[in-house]
């Protein structure tokens, strides 16, 4: 069996939406146009490590004339103006990864000043209209509560990922944790009023698209897992188990 979570797997996913006749958008494209058909795949990536990869899907993506969503945290390791821009040149959507919340130790109002500022540092570069939260799981603060105090519209923003996509609608699969399967080691990037297929590897979700869905997807990767070099893959492997034994202590202790 091949490996998973290569360039080589994301092709063959690429593909396999595709031939299963479904279109791919972008998390702004099914907000704005709210389309009703049931073939429809919302593709959202969270970069939270390594935006050279990022890059990389997005070329692939291209190819096959797919676009999809990038979101980009501002860690000086990720925030890469010249990546972002060649990305959104490619026909992708660039969305914010906020963390703000966490970053400030809960403090509200330091927090919208920080969103603020950094929605302001990708705007230099390119149009955002949408934004999703990172989960931090290692922070008590969860970065969404912050729209309980202010509202994201009020800075010219048409949607967050957790909470302007209807859930009971659209079918949300994750690669959160280095599998497809919906709560092993999913500690916030989760959403409520569904029940999800207990899927372990790509060539699960494969298998799941082509014998057909009934309603809408919606298709979440972190860029940094997906990679042909065997260095790059074993250096991802070891840090999802790591990361997955500390995520399923912290799952243990809620």
């Amino acid at each position: 069996m091949p490996l998973d979570f290569t360039l080589n797997m994301y092709e063959k996913l690429c593909r396999t939406i595709l031939d299963s006749g479904f279109i791919a958008v972008t998390v702004h494209d099914y907000l704005d146009l709210n389309p009703s058909d049931q073939q429809i795949i919302i593709l959202r990536h969270d970069v939270d490590r390594s935006p050279q990869r990022a890059l990389q899907i997005a070329k692939l993506e291209q190819q096959y004339g797919i676009k999809s969503s990038y979101y980009f945290r501002t860690s000086k390791s990720v925030f890469n103006p010249d990546i972002i821009q060649r990305i959104y040149q490619l026909g992708h959507e660039i969305g914010y990864h906020y963390e703000t919340l966490a970053e400030c130790n809960g403090d509200y109002d330091k927090a919208i000043s920080l969103f603020s500022s950094e929605l302001a540092m990708f705007r230099q570069i390119c149009p955002v209209t949408t934004i999703c939260m990172h989960g931090r799981p290692l922070s008590k603060f969860d970065n969404r509560d912050i729209w309980q105090k202010y509202d994201f519209r009020d800075y010219g923003l048409i949607g967050e990922c957790y909470l302007s996509i209807d859930y009971h609608k659209v079918l949300y699969l994750s690669d959160t944790g280095r599998t497809w399967h919906p709560n092993r080691y999913n500690v916030r990037d989760q959403v409520t009023g569904q029940s999800l297929p207990e899927l372990d590897t790509t060539e699960d979700l494969i298998d799941y698209i082509l014998k057909g869905v009934n309603k809408p997807l919606c298709l979440l990767t972190h860029p940094n897992r997906w990679t042909n070099s065997s260095f790059g893959w074993t250096g991802e492997w070891l840090f999802d188990q790591f990361a997955n034994q500390v995520k399923r202590l912290l799952i243990l202790l809620r």
